[in-house]
C-alpha cells in the first residue's frame, strides 16, 4: 500500500504565498513523477505542475513565474511553492506520484487533497 498525504493548504490573501507538501510512503521502490493538480468546485482537474525524479519540471500556464515544484527524493516528498497567489487558484490540491514497487509493478497514486481559498 502507498499513501499520500497533503499539507500545507489553507486561507490566504490575495498576493500572499503557500507552501503545499506532500509525502508517499508505503512499498516503493522508487518514484518516477510527481505532480501537483487541483480542482475547483464545478471544473474538471487540471494539472499544476509535475516533477521528473531527475527535476525537469512543467506547469500550467496559468501559474508559471508565481508556482515553483521541487522534490526531496530521499523524503519521498513534493513541495509547491505558490507565490502571489490569485482568487482563481482557489481549489483543492492533489499530489500524485508515480510508484514502481519492489514487485516491478508501476501504479498512480493520489492524496486526498488540501484545500487552498484565496477570498476575492
Amino acid at each position: 500500500q502507498v499513501q499520500l498525504v497533503e499539507s500545507g493548504g489553507g486561507l490566504v490573501q490575495p498576493g500572499g504565498s503557500l507552501r503545499l507538501s506532500c509525502a508517499a510512503s508505503g512499498s516503493i521502490f522508487s518514484i518516477n513523477n510527481m505532480g501537483w493538480n487541483r480542482e475547483a468546485p464545478g471544473k474538471q482537474r487540471e494539472l499544476v505542475a509535475d516533477i521528473t525524479s531527475f527535476g525537469n519540471t512543467n506547469y500550467a500556464e496559468s501559474v508559471k513565474g508565481r508556482f515553483t515544484i521541487s522534490r526531496d527524493n530521499a523524503k519521498n516528498t513534493v513541495y509547491l511553492q505558490m507565490n502571489n497567489l490569485k482568487p482563481e487558484d482557489t481549489a483543492v490540491y492533489y499530489c500524485s506520484a508515480e510508484v514502481l514497487s519492489e514487485s516491478g509493478w508501476g501504479s498512480e497514486y493520489w492524496g486526498q487533497g488540501t484545500q487552498v481559498t484565496v477570498p476575492s
